[in-house]
């Protein structure tokens, strides 16, 4: 069925600069729609790792509605420390930086997980959003990761 998907327009994944390994998979409906669940280590910080999910539209819906191309631009995302936590070259602005990136259709839309360093209160947040060329989208999900350590 992956396969039959893959060929019904899902772009593969263009993971930047993390790449992320599919630990699950719910299937939905009867028209072969899926929530797919990844685990996205962080490139730049030892020791967390992200879990995504998404939905992702099956052949049987693909044929129905149209719009071949393109899957919804829901998701979800929980980070959490999976070992030691070391801290790489990270960004320290407000902007934060792109953990992973995925094609969502064709040039359209991509899934973003973002990292924003809270020095002050030394926690790192993870945002998971939509990037629509036409006008963005306001469907976000945010996790945290403390960082500190008592003593």
């Amino acid at each position: 069925m992956r396969r039959l998907k893959a060929l019904a327009g899902v772009i593969p994944f263009i993971a930047l600069p993390a790449l992320a390994e599919q630990v699950g998979e719910i299937d939905v409906d009867w028209l072969g729609n899926d929530i797919i669940i990844e685990a996205i280590p962080d490139p730049d910080v030892d020791g967390v790792t992200c879990h995504v999910s998404y939905f992702e539209r099956g052949l049987i819906d693909r044929l129905s509605n149209g719009n071949w191309f393109e899957d919804p631009s829901n998701s979800a995302i929980s980070c959490r420390q999976t070992g030691p936590i070391t801290l790489g070259q990270i960004s320290r602005s407000q902007a934060g930086e792109e953990v992973f990136r995925e094609r969502r259709s064709i040039i359209l839309k991509s899934l973003r997980v973002k990292r924003i360093y809270d020095e002050a209160n030394q926690t790192l947040i993870y945002v998971a959003h939509a990037r629509e060329l036409e006008s963005g989208s306001a469907k976000m999900a945010i996790s945290t990761v403390p960082l500190y350590q008592p003593d």
